[in-house]
């Protein structure tokens, strides 16, 4: 029985901490190693106020808790970690002696659910069924202008060869721009070979961006590593994750910016679209650039949105495409001086749970 209760315990999608009278952790399960970003080696037999000092300030909530022997909510505590910051809810409740089991000196039970997690799930499911339904339609009118443009130029070709040397100038023109629109229509529809399926490191797929990026930035701007060893392998085609992540960093790069962070963690019993995976790989590429306008926040993953003259606004509705194809889903949060744009993708495929 005990087996089974530790094991739903690691499994929940909720933190929870186990501390004595005196706020030492003596246990955390996997999603507290997650949300706190630190591991359990890490985190037990420290005061909690170290860990985390905005509870510094519950003292007197905490003790009351272990007096009366009862529980208290507090909701929209912030939570400071490594390069951003969360906001959780958190339920403490007193252990009971007789309860304790186990646990032996353990006397109050933490609950921390991250209400970011709660609102991303609420602006995922819409951001997905608003890509999905704009691919469609992307699709669908990419198919009805490839047909009369093959048309066109094949009618252009026709012409050319009826025409003298120096009227051929104006059928050459009309090609050249049948040929442009071509590929702007290829673009638009995103990769259109099969999906290749091998093992991905994704250190390598930033390592690789990282080096295209120098070669054509020089020196003018700062590229920091702040990556996860621990991360594994997973399921994907590296060509296409590569493009992705290029276009996100591009996008920071022409922000502009002067630093730009590649970061990988990993995210435990996240839900993408309508399923639930065990374990997420969180890729990040933070910039230090004014930030997405408000104009545009609604619509930034749309084809042909962008606020640079010389752009095609074609860089994040790609990358958000391969995401897809790969089961994941990009995401960012910006304000001045501060954009993440976040790349979630499933790991261990095979072992995920349908929500």
């Amino acid at each position: 029985m005990v087996n089974d209760a530790e094991r739903i315990v690691e499994n929940l999608s909720t933190a929870v901490l186990l501390t004595d009278a005196g706020l030492r952790v003596l246990a955390v399960n996997p999603a507290g190693e997650m949300l706190f970003e630190l591991s359990a080696k890490q985190m037990l037999g420290q005061r909690l106020p170290r860990i985390w000092p905005q509870t510094a300030t519950l003292g007197p909530a905490f003790a009351e808790t272990l007096r009366a022997a009862h529980s208290f909510t507090r909701r929209g505590l912030p939570l400071p970690l490594a390069g951003r910051e969360v906001t959780v809810d958190m339920t403490v409740t007193a252990v009971l002696a007789e309860g304790a089991a186990n646990i032996g000196t353990a006397a109050l039970l933490l609950e921390l659910n991250q209400v970011d997690r709660l609102r991303r799930l609420v602006q995922e499911e819409d951001l997905v069924d608003r890509h999905d339904a704009q691919r469609a339609v992307v699709r669908g009118l990419a198919h009805e202008i490839k047909n009369p443009l093959g048309g066109l130029r094949g009618a252009a070709q026709l012409l050319e060869r009826k025409l003298s040397e120096s009227e051929r100038e104006y059928t050459r023109i009309i090609i050249r721009e049948a040929d442009r629109l071509q590929a702007l229509v290829d673009r638009l529809t995103g990769p259109n070979r099969p999906y290749l399926q091998t093992q991905v490191n994704i250190h390598q797929v930033f390592e690789h961006v990282r080096s295209l990026i120098q070669a054509e930035v020089g020196a003018g701007i700062v590229l920091q590593r702040d990556y996860d060893p621990s991360l594994p392998e997973f399921e994907g085609d590296p060509d296409q994750l590569v493009q992705a992540v290029l276009n996100l960093v591009r996008n920071s790069v022409q922000a502009p910016s002067t630093r730009v962070c590649l970061r990988s963690r990993v995210e435990r019993q996240l839900t993408i679209g309508q399923r639930r995976h065990r374990l997420v790989l969180r890729a990040e590429v933070e910039d230090d650039g004014p930030g997405v306008p408000t104009k545009l926040r609604e619509t930034l993953f749309y084809p042909m949105v962008t606020s640079r003259a010389e752009g095609t606004g074609l860089g994040l509705s790609i990358a958000q495409d391969i995401a897809r194809r790969h089961g994941g889903l990009i995401e960012y949060a910006s304000r001045p001086g501060r954009t993440v744009f976040t790349l979630f993708l499933p790991l261990r495929q095979g072992h995920d749970a349908t929500g």
